[in-house]
């Protein structure tokens, strides 16, 4: 009898390194298709948009400004407006990073990944859909230094609503 309780154990313990195994291969191929994925968008936004490097190139010419309606002075953008086409094709890219994003929370619930990862992917769903409705909000029509700095601060007040969904996530699965 001993030797038939040992074998029980034996199994088991296999079955739960199999579980951990499978665990494992399932978020590394997530991991995988959502590294390829957004290799696949970035070289997308540089095949689709002409001069995009040279765009970003000429976003990257800060200036030091004063904010309005306070007496700081932070970086900005020299000219604004001239980057409306840069603003867009990122705004594009957060949105199809959120549909990607669904795709992604559709798989874990397939391969019952924990909780905090349904979570995590349901709080990145919030920032990337909300980020490109904040891009085309304050920043693809005629963007100002205020629009600029406001669209800064609901960048902030976006990472704490994203943050707030995964915790109500968390609360509500327990």
């Amino acid at each position: 009898m001993p030797r038939i309780q040992n074998i029980l154990q034996l199994g088991n313990g296999l079955n739960k390194n199999f579980k951990r195994f499978s665990y494992r291969r399932s978020e590394s191929l997530l991991s995988i298709l959502s590294i390829g994925f957004l290799l696949i968008l970035v070289g997308t936004a540089f095949a689709v948009t002409p001069n995009f490097f040279q765009k970003i190139k000429d976003f990257l010419n800060f200036e030091i400004v004063q904010v309005p309606n306070t007496e700081m002075q932070l970086p900005a953008p020299e000219s604004l407006n001239a980057h409306s086409i840069l603003y867009s094709t990122i705004g594009k890219l957060c949105f199809a990073w959120g549909l990607f994003k669904i795709v992604i929370l559709m798989l874990r619930f397939i391969v019952h990944s924990p909780l905090r990862k349904k979570a995590e992917t349901g709080s990145s769903l919030v920032f990337w859909f909300g980020a490109s409705f904040l891009i085309h909000s304050f920043l693809n029509e005629m963007a100002t230094t205020a629009t600029w700095f406001t669209f800064w601060a609901a960048i902030i007040i976006l990472i704490g609503a994203s943050l707030i969904a995964k915790a109500f996530i968390l609360a509500a699965a327990r």
